[in-house]
């Protein structure tokens, strides 16, 4: 099975796959240890062996919590990913994001990052005040961390579209106006701006 990357088209997929192998194993360590100790001390279940296996249940729950989130989520349609990734051209783009918060999550089929703005696209249908939150929390953690950004989340198809073909007319000029007060990201000194944000974006994503 070949592993997708996090934010590129088939990560969704991917993850239901590989999450569902690590529980399965998470779950089969401390099922193994409590096996063992049964048969080390001969049926008697008062053994440190039990109580590593209690302890081990623990990531597992983690992991199967994780995996469940994962497998109720529906993945980016092909259809749809073809049209926005021919649309995009050569922008910095990420795919199926699922954003997470204490209080609310989204989905995001497409972002594209060109200099200091930001815009993503969601199929699901929310109130506006819904995607106006996210993208204060977006906002919020982008320049947190240095990097102040034009963030929008849209609903519409079509007018995402527009603002991507926007940002690819004027990729030249958006770029540059931002790489002026651009400062290396100190984890990875290597990334330009519009990956810096592509990865910050990763990871607040599930």
């Amino acid at each position: 099975m070949k592993r997708v990357k996090k934010g590129n088209y088939g990560y969704i997929k991917s993850q239901k796959t590989v999450r569902l192998l690590r529980s399965l194993l998470a779950l089969a360590l401390p099922l193994a240890f409590f096996i063992a100790g049964m048969i080390l001390n001969h049926g008697d279940r008062k053994s440190i062996y039990t109580l590593v296996a209690i302890v081990g249940c623990i990531p597992a729950c983690m992991s199967i919590t994780s995996m469940i989130m994962m497998w109720m989520r529906k993945p980016m349609d092909e259809a749809l990913y073809k049209e926005i990734s021919e649309r995009a051209g050569n922008l910095t783009m990420a795919y199926e994001l699922y954003l997470t918060t204490y209080e609310k999550n989204l989905f995001l089929d497409a972002t594209a990052i060109c200099g200091d703005h930001v815009a993503c696209y969601t199929h699901e249908k929310k109130e506006n005040y819904e995607l106006k939150e996210m993208q204060k929390h977006v906002q919020d953690i982008l320049a947190n961390n240095g990097y102040r950004s034009d963030v929008k989340i849209f609903d519409q198809k079509k007018a995402f579209l527009e603002r991507v073909d926007t940002l690819k007319e004027r990729k030249e000029e958006f770029e540059a106006a931002a790489n002026e007060h651009f400062k290396p990201y100190d984890k990875y000194p290597e990334l330009n701006r519009n990956e810096v944000v592509r990865h910050l974006m990763m990871a607040i994503s599930l």
